[in-house]
């Protein structure tokens, strides 16, 4: 497969849409982005499994980051992508292969950027956090993300949105005593018993707490639940499983001991965590790129690896087209104009047509 970086960014996402690259699968993709980038002169590359990284070296005073996870979440018969009314559908469009394809278009049209730039293209952003590309290469390759400021090109519209939600998933384990189905009496259906769970979930009122003049709203909810043994048993265990989306001004310690007040009378098992990231729009760099590209910031309902760059102490923005709404649905899509205003605002933010962020490190 060849990727041409000379098409305009709603073809070149098109492109990207019909290549299907659900977490996991990425090869294919990820081979025709390598090779895309390749052959351009003024990009070192690093390739680590099913992660691209592209580097200009121009011996700018500053390095900036542009990120973005080229895997999707399971096609749901959305392929191949269609062009209707100014919108692009299919799989990914949002999420984020519109805002992967702006991207490899700057990358392919800005030789000579105002700073160093380093572009990421990374794998299994949609799955658990232990296989994510990103924190794969801070970890073996931590140097190759050096930089002072990063924008992951996550679906926001067009607009700045600051940090995001932490991500937490549970197992809560409700326990019965197993019988036969004829004498019922003599056991504890545990799935009956899960209803107590549900109650909780039911009750519970999310907070919106101002975070950084921000505010965010968590989230609480079942989303999965196994149990049963067979046709003609009472179960002894029934397992719920529940995500929580916690604001930025709760540490992922607290959100594990808050979920396990929730469900104290349960066994409560941990199944996969991922830190929140303040908004940390009053830092130079991420001041500047907000009053470059204009309007209001909002905050991110939403885990991104913003929270990864805030780990690594490089301050990051989330901006990039796509609705976050739709991401994830049957009915995905993009506007084709918001691909084109953000390629062209961070052009300007690139070339210097537009103010430039602050030097954070040496």
């Amino acid at each position: 497969m060849d990727l041409d970086l000379g098409l305009d960014g709603a073809a070149l996402t098109a492109r990207l849409v019909d290549v299907p690259s659900v977490s996991g699968s990425e090869e294919r993709l990820t081979d025709a982005i390598a090779a895309a980038l390749s052959e351009l002169p003024w990009l070192s590359l690093h390739r680590d499994g099913n992660t691209v990284v592209a580097r200009t070296s121009l011996g700018r005073e500053r390095r900036v980051i542009l990120a973005g996870h080229v895997d999707t979440v399971p096609v749901a018969d959305n392929l191949p992508s269609r062009l209707s009314d100014g919108r692009l559908y299919g799989c990914g469009s949002t999420d984020m292969k519109s805002g992967v394809a702006v991207q490899l278009r700057l990358a392919a049209t800005v030789p000579e950027p105002v700073h160093d730039v380093t572009y990421v293209f990374y794998d299994c952003e949609e799955v658990e956090a232990a296989r994510n590309g990103l924190g794969r290469l801070s970890r073996v390759s931590p140097e190759v993300l050096a930089g002072d400021f990063a924008i992951l090109l996550e679906p926001t519209a067009a607009r700045i949105e600051g940090g995001c939600q932490g991500s937490l998933r549970i197992a809560v384990t409700v326990p019965g005593r197993r019988a036969h189905s004829a004498r019922s009496w003599m056991g504890i259906n545990a799935i009956h018993s899960a209803g107590a769970v549900l109650d909780v979930l039911r009750e519970y009122e999310p907070r919106q707490p101002v975070v950084d003049g921000l505010t965010f709203r968590e989230g609480l909810n079942a989303v999965g639940i196994s149990g049963g043994i067979a046709g003609n048993v009472v179960p002894d265990e029934c397992v719920i499983t529940v995500n929580y989306r916690f604001a930025p001004d709760r540490s992922a310690a607290e959100a594990q001991e808050y979920v396990r007040s929730l469900f104290a009378q349960w066994p409560v098992t941990v199944v996969d965590i991922s830190p929140p990231a303040r908004p940390g729009l009053s830092d130079p760099a991420a001041a500047a790129f907000a009053a470059a590209v204009g309007g209001a910031p909002r905050a991110k309902l939403g885990w991104t690896d913003v929270a990864r760059f805030a780990e690594l102490g490089i301050p990051a923005v989330n901006y990039g087209p796509g609705n976050s709404e739709v991401a994830h649905s049957a009915g995905e899509y993009v506007e084709i104009a918001e691909i084109a205003e953000c390629e062209e605002r961070l052009r300007q933010w690139l070339t210097g047509a537009v103010s430039a962020p602050g030097r954070i490190s040496a």
